[in-house]
């Protein structure tokens, strides 16, 4: 195995989480789109405040920039293909264990809805949170959710983690 340097602990963790998400995320849209062929039934009633409701989510977050062509859908390809790259080269570059494993959270989000983009032209988007007809989020998925929890997590951090004081050597 390559060495994954100094930190290779938290490599490891970030990785397996995004490893993890990914898989968790394209299982979930496996299970919707195949057994429960949600696409053909739109929405299952899964308790009183979810639902399992099919969305083609063909704009990234919050649908904002919908790709209304294969060429405009290739580019929001190529634009988070770009920013799971950044994020990725962050998670190896950085130090902290916790950040490693939220950008992990990121990073498999990003490339389960990568894989969707490609393969269907759309991001598959199913559950459906809301208190009667109220819904505080727009229908989202398992990658949407990791990404966003990532996200608040790496905020959360970086105002309330501070970092313990470097020593100065003292000279002799």
């Amino acid at each position: 195995m390559a060495d994954l340097g100094p930190n290779h602990a938290g490599r490891k963790a970030g990785l397996f989480v995004a490893a993890l998400i990914f898989v968790a995320d394209q299982l979930t849209k496996w299970i919707v789109i195949n057994p429960l062929q949600l696409q053909s039934v739109r929405n299952i009633q899964v308790l009183p405040f979810f639902d399992l409701t099919w969305v083609e989510n063909r704009g990234i977050s919050l649908g904002l920039f919908t790709a209304g062509s294969e060429t405009a859908r290739w580019v929001l390809v190529a634009v988070t293909a770009t920013i799971a790259v950044a994020v990725a080269w962050w998670m190896w570059r950085e130090q902290r264990r916790g950040d490693q494993v939220a950008l992990g959270m990121v990073l498999g989000g990003a490339l389960g809805n990568i894989v969707d983009r490609s393969r269907f032209g759309y991001v598959v988007d199913f559950a459906d949170l809301h208190i009667g007809e109220f819904r505080p989020f727009l229908v989202f998925n398992v990658a949407d959710a990791a990404i966003s929890i990532g996200v608040v997590i790496l905020i959360l951090r970086a105002f309330l983690v501070k970092d313990a004081p470097k020593e100065i050597p003292q000279d002799a």
